[in-house]
């Protein structure tokens, strides 16, 4: 049979993706066609023609793009920092945007001088920010903290894949990060702690990729989408040696809000806030001191 057009099919994906309103959509049809063919997404030109059944296993992918499944899925992996997590079903997809805060703690972990330092990822999920960190600082001890049992299972299988690798393997714990009771035996000896954890109010307006997709424990942080950043941060207090530093992504619609909930802690300085790429607010960080008072 003729050998067709790769750049044809990919036009015809772009177009088959814009009707059905996808955001990006010529680059999520080059990135199913990287997909399908084994090439990276900038190699594609040096494919000018793949055979029948190339295009249509293409067109398929395509076809559950088009249906709103997100792009993550229908590959089964996305990538934080230097490394490829798996992800599907009931599993959180990480975001751009968490770069910025993988870029964050990395830098800070520059200026820990403990060996080896110690590293709390709250609300872990699928496992790629502290997964991320472990490639990143080997001489690291990472811990990772996720509530939903279901997003547990792909960070344990995510970690374990990391390991297989090479990586320094990371401690998984099943629990809640409100939980004042949670890793009491870290109190005070944690040096980095990050946070991704759900941060959306109740009835935002969401892309179909992330409401009928994402787990909703994932997602939501009830009405005004702090009812587990605020909690949690007595929980960091708590577990943060003085000198730590934690980095927690928040919600734009919170401006500073975040950063006020750290500020009326007299256990925490140098609180700064971080925008996106786009400028909009997303992440808070801030420094543990000293003092007797964490309340």
């Amino acid at each position: 049979m003729t050998r067709k057009p790769l750049r044809l099919a990919i036009l015809d994906a772009t177009s088959m993706l814009e009707k059905a309103g996808v955001p990006s959509a010529r680059v999520d049809a080059e990135l199913l066609a990287s997909h399908i063919v084994g090439v990276e997404r900038g190699r594609l030109g040096l494919v000018p023609l793949v055979e029948p059944e190339v295009v249509e296993a293409y067109l398929k992918t395509v076809e559950q793009r088009a249906k709103r499944i997100p792009l993550q899925y229908i590959t089964g992996t996305t990538a934080l920092g230097n490394i490829d997590v798996e992800v599907g079903p009931g599993v959180f997809v990480p975001r751009p945007e968490t770069e910025l805060l993988l870029g964050w703690a990395l830098a800070f972990l520059e200026g820990v001088d403990t060996r080896p330092p110690v590293v709390l990822d709250l609300c872990t999920g699928s496992g790629a920010l502290a997964l991320a960190i472990a490639n990143a600082r080997p001489d690291a001890l990472v811990h990772a903290v996720e509530l939903d049992p279901s997003a547990l299972a792909w960070a344990r299988r995510n970690a374990d894949l990391r390991a297989e690798l090479g990586d320094t393997a990371i401690t998984l714990h099943h629990g809640d990060v409100t939980d004042r009771a949670l890793l009491t035996d870290l109190d005070g000896r944690v040096d980095v702690i990050v946070s991704n954890p759900p941060y959306i109010p109740e009835g935002a307006d969401l892309e179909p990729e992330v409401l009928d997709h994402d787990p909703h424990l994932a997602l939501f942080g009830g009405a005004d989408g702090l009812s587990v950043i605020e909690p949690m941060i007595g929980t960091i207090a708590r577990l943060l040696r003085v000198g730590g530093g934690v980095g927690v992504e928040h919600d734009d619609s919170h401006g500073n809000k975040v950063a006020a909930l750290f500020e009326r802690r007299r256990v925490f300085t140098d609180v700064v806030e971080h925008p996106d790429l786009s400028g909009r607010p997303r992440f808070v960080v801030a420094s543990r001191a000293a003092s007797a008072d964490s309340r």
